[in-house]
């Protein structure tokens, strides 16, 4: 799906504005919202180097440190709106973020608030010419990796609300020129994932369990062991076997009958 036809379909209150296209898509903004900076025509056409964080931003002896990060070269398209006052930055992150994993995809890096890090280096990470330093407590951020034959596009969201109690929202989508490889969610993002939608799908994930992966969600359901999942698809069986050799506990662990795609996990509330 086109993320244009979701935001038609998907996204309450929200609008499309026409002028500014994401790549062959268009951008979901807040109905009304401004633009304070896009992507010029020049830009449009040209390759640039991205990097994207994995992990909070912080600027130790003049040098901006991140835990990890994906990095490549491509085509980048951008806009950043300042949103009406009757909606709030935290609201139009969680609309968006929401329609684009409809659409498909999995989020590699998704934070909130001071776990993003200093809000001054996010702006200066993304927004370019357009400063959105805000209070480093009124911040998001989310990278997610589309699926399947789009797996080499990233799209990030930001969202900041500045002193002055405007808010903004920044949208991002980088198509690489060269296949970004295996990059995997960090374990926190996995939970906060699980947490905030009940679920993680994971429609790239078709054959047997892959020892990577089985790490990653094993390390990501033992930072809360209370957690309880279903799991489900083809291979969901084997999954959970190896989960448990990986120390999952097996009583943590249901199987589902439900058909998935790749590998659906649940959440048993």
């Amino acid at each position: 799906m086109s993320i244009s036809r979701l935001i038609r379909t998907g996204l309450a209150g929200l609008a499309v504005l026409a002028s500014t296209p994401l790549m062959a898509d268009q951008l979901p903004i807040p109905v009304d919202a401004k633009i304070v900076g896009q992507t010029s025509a020049q830009e449009l056409e040209q390759e640039q180097e991205r990097v994207y964080p994995l992990g909070s931003l912080r600027k130790i002896s003049n040098v901006v440190r991140m835990e990890g990060k994906v990095e490549g070269r491509g085509k980048v398209n951008y806009a950043t709106y300042q949103l009406p006052a009757e909606r709030s930055a935290n609201e139009a992150f969680t609309a968006a973020r929401e329609a684009l994993q409809t659409a498909g995809g999995y989020p590699l890096f998704w934070c909130q608030g001071q776990d993003c890090g200093e809000s001054s280096l996010w702006s200066a990470q993304l927004a370019g010419r357009f400063n959105l330093t805000g209070a480093d407590n009124q911040q998001a951020f989310i990278l997610l990796r589309r699926s399947g034959a789009s797996s080499d596009t990233l799209v990030a969201l930001y969202s900041i609300t500045k002193g002055n109690r405007r808010a903004y929202l920044h949208v991002e989508e980088f198509v690489a020129n060269a296949p970004l490889g295996e990059v995997l969610p960090t374990p926190a993002t996995v939970q906060r994932e699980l947490l905030s939608t009940g679920k993680l799908d994971y429609a790239d994930l078709k054959g047997e369990p892959q020892p990577a992966w089985v790490n990653l969600l094993s390390r990501s359901l033992n930072l809360n062991s209370t957690l309880r999942v279903t799991l489900t698809g083809a291979q969901a069986e084997a999954w959970r076997e190896q989960l448990v050799k990986a120390g999952v506990r097996a009583a943590r662990l249901e199987v589902g009958t439900q058909p998935a795609a790749g590998l659906h996990v649940e959440l048993i509330r």
